[in-house]
C-alpha cells in the first residue's frame, strides 16, 4: 500500500473527488487515516472531499430545480420516498440543508428535493458551501486523528483494523443498496397494482354507464 500510494498518490485525490461527488463518508475517513501515516496529505484530502461534495450537491440541486417535477411525474414511486424530506425542509429549511449530509441514505435525494422546493440559488449556494466545509472537515480530520489513535493503541495491527473497517463499511453499503432496491421494487409493484385497480374501476364505471344508457 505504501509503495502504491507513493507512486500513484495523486490518483487517490481524484478518487476522493469522484467518490464524494456521489456519496463518500467511508473513503474520506480511510483517506484521513492514511494521511495520519504520512501516505497522503490531509489538507489535500480535505480539499478533495470539499470539492467533490460541494459540486455533486450543486448538480443534484440544479437537476431538481430544472427537471424535478417532470421526473416525479415520470416515476411517481419516488414521491413516497421523498415526501418526508419535503416536510423536513419546509419546517427546518436551514438546519436541513446544513445537516442532510450527515443523515445516512439521503445525501443524493436531499439536494434534488431542495431544488424542487424552490430554495433560492444564492441561499443554497452559501449554505451548501458551509455544509460541505463542515462535512469535509469532520470526516477528513476525524479520520486523521482516528489514524493517530490507532497508531498509539494498535501499533502494527492498525492496518488490520483499517481493513476490518473498510470490509464492514462495504458490507453495510451492499446491504443498504440491496434493501433500497427491494423497497423501490416493492413501491413499483404497489404502484402498478394501484394503477391496474384504477383502470379496472374506470372500465367497470364506463360499462355500467353504457348499460344504464341502453
Amino acid at each position: 500500500m505504501e509503495e502504491f500510494l507513493k507512486e500513484w498518490g495523486s490518483w487517490s485525490y481524484l478518487i476522493i473527488i469522484a467518490w464524494t461527488f456521489l456519496e463518500g463518508e467511508t473513503v474520506v475517513i480511510v483517506a484521513g487515516i492514511l494521511a495520519s501515516q504520512g501516505l497522503l496529505d490531509v489538507w489535500i484530502v480535505f480539499l478533495s472531499a470539499l470539492g467533490g461534495s460541494f459540486t455533486g450537491d450543486q448538480m443534484y440541486y440544479y437537476i431538481g430545480r430544472r427537471y424535478g417535477t417532470p421526473l416525479l411525474d415520470r416515476w411517481p414511486t419516488m414521491r413516497s420516498k421523498i415526501d418526508w424530506a419535503f416536510r423536513l425542509l419546509r419546517k427546518y429549511e436551514t438546519i436541513f440543508i446544513l445537516s442532510f449530509r450527515f443523515i445516512y441514505g439521503v445525501r443524493n435525494i436531499s439536494p434534488f428535493v431542495i431544488g424542487i422546493s424552490g430554495v433560492p440559488r444564492l441561499r443554497y449556494f452559501i449554505l451548501n458551501l458551509l455544509a460541505a466545509v463542515i462535512w469535509a472537515t469532520s470526516f477528513s480530520f476525524g479520520g486523521y486523528y482516528l489514524g493517530h489513535a490507532m497508531e498509539s493503541y494498535l501499533g502494527e495491527y492498525k492496518y488490520h483494523a483499517l481493513a476490518g473497517f473498510v470490509g464492514a463499511a462495504a458490507a453495510f453499503g451492499l446491504y443498504s443498496w440491496m434493501r433500497n432496491r427491494r423497497q423501490i421494487r416493492n413501491l413499483g409493484e404497489k404502484q402498478d397494482a394501484a394503477n391496474a385497480d384504477a383502470k379496472a374501476a374506470s372500465a367497470e364505471l364506463a360499462e355500467s354507464q353504457t348499460v344504464a344508457s341502453e
